[in-house]
């Protein structure tokens, strides 16, 4: 995965509503943010899977972040 689109996906992550990041199960919370990256950036299948294992790697991140931002 290159950087830009570590950087529009992490993005993409910020503009995510708190409630989806923190109450959709991991399968469809990843399915979800790789749709929308698609919309945004045309990725290959190879891309997509890559995207879909960097998230998966990521969602206890993800929901501690969505989490700070529901308390702060």
């Amino acid at each position: 995965m290159n950087s830009s689109t570590l950087r529009y996906l992490w993005a993409l992550i910020e503009e995510t509503q708190t409630s989806t990041l923190l109450h959709l199960e991991d399968t469809d919370l990843v399915q979800q943010l790789v749709n929308q990256l698609s919309h945004r950036q045309i990725l290959s299948p190879e891309e997509a899977n890559i995207v879909s294992s960097y998230l998966f790697s990521k969602t206890s991140l993800i929901r501690a972040i969505a989490y700070s931002r529901r308390c702060s």
